[in-house]
């Protein structure tokens, strides 16, 4: 008898997990579904370089699973992220680094006619790697150059025990303050808090102070996210803003409505909560990362609850996000060599 009851709950249990299962891959199907109608209603074209859609863009560069993300306006450039370099203290052979395709995507974009770039301003949005490991090799570049850099101090207190143990934060941040002390570029560690204008754009960082209640919850909690205005259209770059940090909750009313998301945390758990994409109700979506790797929640967030496209910066080689003095966003694709 005793016998015939564990073969029941065998059998019973079995039956429950074959069928969430099921339910949830058919749900997944259905999300992609809908999605891809989401992102066949928004016109992207390969990129030309000829700015038939004007002079204020926002590059995203294809650094796989990392961020690396150009401002452009009038001339003016400003640099957000770096990308994954090649010296990973937490990974190194994990993920292939990108230093030779951002920094010749930065001299072909940037240089004036003696083959030297400026940028107005450098910001590293955290303390990891696959945000900040690239400033090393762009910083040592004797072309490339920043009239400051951007770079909250680190601070311990914020990482969770593994970062601490194992990620390496405190030797990348030190590291760079190396190379960039060596170039003699200016290091601002008190971030503005008003808005400025660059370019035509009117930026305004967001978490330039990392608040007290989010000590402990990761690195991440550090993450300064970018909100770019022209006109009537609102772009916000989430770094690794998350739910689990509580960044989003925190700020997601001062960011308010937007026309274009670089959702945070390159689409993994945690990220993109239905609570803050209520709140700044994206119309298109970009993730730095291959759509594949976006997890289930997330994607059924933006997706069901959002309703924006999502466009991925490894799928389509790298995107451009015109801003037209038409008040449009244009995206075009593949971007890179």
């Amino acid at each position: 008898m005793i016998k015939d009851k564990k073969k029941l709950a065998r059998v019973i249990a079995t039956w429950v997990v074959t069928t969430v299962m099921l339910s949830v891959f058919i749900l997944d199907i259905a999300v992609v579904a809908i999605g891809n109608k989401y992102v066949n209603s928004i016109p992207i074209e390969k990129e030309t370089f000829d700015n038939k859609n004007g002079d204020d863009k926002i590059h995203f560069l294809n650094t796989a699973n990392s961020d690396c993300i150009i401002l452009e306006s009038n001339g003016k450039f400003a640099l957000i992220d770096s990308g994954e370099g090649n010296n990973n203290p937490r990974r190194k052979t994990e993920y292939k680094g990108y230093e030779d395709e951002v920094i010749d995507y930065i001299k072909s974009l940037a240089s004036d006619e003696n083959g030297n770039v400026s940028f107005d301003f450098a910001l590293g949005t955290h303390i990891h790697y696959d945000h900040i490991g690239n400033f090393e090799a762009i910083f040592s570049d004797k072309k490339i150059t920043a009239d400051k850099v951007y770079l909250k101090e680190f601070n311990v207190e914020t990482a969770t025990e593994l970062e601490a143990i194992g990620w390496g934060n405190e030797e990348t941040y030190k590291r760079i303050l190396s190379v960039l002390e060596k170039r003699e570029i200016p290091v601002i560690s008190n971030l503005p808090n008003e808005e400025f204008i660059f370019g035509d754009f009117a930026l305004k960082f967001i978490n330039t102070v990392t608040p007290e209640e989010v000590k402990g919850n990761g690195e991440n909690a550090s993450s300064v996210g970018v909100i770019v205005k022209k006109g009537d259209k609102t772009a916000f770059l989430a770094a690794d803003f998350t739910g689990d940090s509580g960044l989003e909750k925190i700020y997601g009313n001062d960011i308010g409505d937007v026309d274009l998301l670089k959702i945070g945390h390159h689409g993994y758990f945690g990220s993109s909560s239905a609570s803050f994409l209520r709140i700044v109700k994206p119309e298109i979506a970009i993730c730095t990362n291959k759509i594949g790797k976006i997890y289930p929640n997330v994607k059924w967030n933006l997706t069901m609850v959002a309703k924006a496209p999502v466009f991925s910066t490894e799928h389509r080689n790298g995107i451009i996000a015109y801003f037209t003095d038409d008040n449009e966003i244009v995206l075009t694709s593949d971007i890179m060599k």
